[in-house]
């Protein structure tokens, strides 16, 4: 929680997002000139992440702050464009971007999608405890503790984040009992480091054909199905009518609508499921199950797929993932305020574990992906889907082309799936290494 930012009020901050939005993709279209050069090495999707977090670190806006109230109470206050984006657009624009799926296609992407994912829950897994080893014998204050405040407690939270996503970093914290009035520094570890690293792979995308080179990987099925995908809208492509955008917009955010009503109504079923099952341990390896972002990420997603068998594929001519782009785009503005780069110096030592932890889960990867010959995509797809999960898998995924949005969500499922059981393996290491 910081300082009250310039502007509060979500209408404006909005506003302001769209306008960086608009700053960026007007700089980006230039053919010629400084615009032209700067974007050779700096994707416009990396500057959409970065602006915004430029604004909240200059105080202009903020996720979050706190107000003094007339009777002298700390009041806690947030913006919802992180929800909105989040539950509305997200699922929306995986919609959108799946309905011209080629599912063929993305199974003939093969074994290596799947084993960089496991790799990055691997690097995950084993890069905590030797953080924690490495950072003790420079600094052991930092990651020391005992009982509730045990540093290591906390960073098991953070395991669970990013092997899974939210529901599974909540779970951890139940496990593991981390003291919660220090869990604030931890959830900031997490967005700084984890912000940092997906920086640090959008601006790999815009370099993917010369890192492909490097790993010596072989991209002819990725090649093959963007392709295919890019000569199915040739073919259908047309200019859209108000007919045409009405029925788009209304198969994405009905779509939505239903997911979010399933999601739900599955969400408090297995709630009531889980809670049921006496063995601690196997309860909160399928605490996922009660979570209706889960749910409502994987039912727009089966919708889209199931969709993509009838006509409704042939809006993909008409622009549908166009719209899904656009609808992704204000979310990585809505992810990028989350980040105040100020604040970085005062947790420098949690900051120093997280990166060093982010560094080996990175090395692991490079150095599989160069074993096996597998392209970037699937290094940044696979490592996106354990560290930042369904919010961010899509973006990344989608950044090399719209139609792979999907590959980056089936993964993300992954994550969920394995996200508490492997936190916990990491979490036991991570005991061993802080005694």
């Amino acid at each position: 929680m910081g300082n009250e930012p310039l502007f509060t009020n979500d209408t404006i901050v909005f506003g302001l997002l769209m306008i960086s939005l608009g700053v960026i993709f007007y700089t980006s279209s230039k053919k010629e000139g400084f615009w032209f050069k700067y974007y050779k090495i700096v994707p416009a999707l990396f500057m959409a992440y970065m602006l915004p977090a430029v604004l909240t670190t200059l105080g202009l806006i903020a996720p979050e702050w706190e107000t003094v109230n007339s009777a002298g109470e700390v009041v806690e206050e947030s913006t919802s464009l992180y929800y909105m984006a989040s539950r509305y657009l997200l699922p929306a624009a995986l919609v959108l971007m799946t309905l011209s799926i080629d599912l063929k296609g993305v199974f003939n992407l093969g074994w290596k999608a799947v084993a960089m994912f496991f790799t990055g829950t691997l690097g995950i897994v084993i890069g905590g405890p030797i953080a924690i080893l490495l950072i003790s014998s420079v600094s052991p204050e930092t990651v020391g503790g005992v009982g509730p405040d045990a540093v290591w407690r906390g960073l098991a939270t953070l395991a669970g984040s990013w092997i899974g996503g939210g529901a599974n970093q909540t779970a951890m914290l139940e496990i593991y009992g981390y003291n919660q009035k220090l869990y604030g520094g931890m959830v900031f570890v997490d967005i700084v480091v984890a912000n940092i690293w997906m920086a640090i792979i959008l601006i790999g995308v815009g370099k993917s054909a010369a890192i492909d080179k490097w790993l010596n990987s072989d991209t002819t099925a990725i090649e093959s199905l963007k392709e295919k995908m890019s000569s199915f809208s040739k073919e259908i492509e047309r200019n859209p009518s108000l007919t045409d955008l009405m029925i788009m917009i209304a198969i994405a955010f009905g779509t939505v609508s239903f997911a979010h009503l399933g999601g739900n109504y599955l969400a408090d079923y297995f709630s009531t499921v889980v809670g049921n099952i006496e063995n601690q341990t196997t309860k909160n390896i399928f605490t996922f199950l009660d979570s209706p972002f889960f749910w409502m990420i994987s039912l727009s997603t089966l919708a889209a797929i199931l969709l993509s068998f009838t006509k409704a594929r042939n809006y993909e001519g008409a622009g549908a993932s166009k719209i899904g782009s656009v609808f992704i785009y204000i979310l990585v503005a809505t992810i990028g305020m989350k980040m105040d780069l100020s604040m970085i110096l005062d947790n420098i030592g949690l900051v120093a574990i997280g990166v060093v932890w982010m560094t080996i889960h990175a090395v692991l990867l490079i150095l599989v992906a160069k074993l096996i010959k597998a392209p970037y995509f699937f290094l940044a797809v696979g490592s996106q889907a354990n560290v930042g999960g369904a919010a961010s898998a899509p973006i990344v995924a989608a950044a090399f082309h719209p139609s792979l949005a999907t590959v980056g969500v089936l993964l993300a499922v992954f994550g969920y799936a394995v996200g508490t059981i492997s936190a916990i393996g990491c979490a036991i290491l991570m005991q061993l290494a802080s005694t």
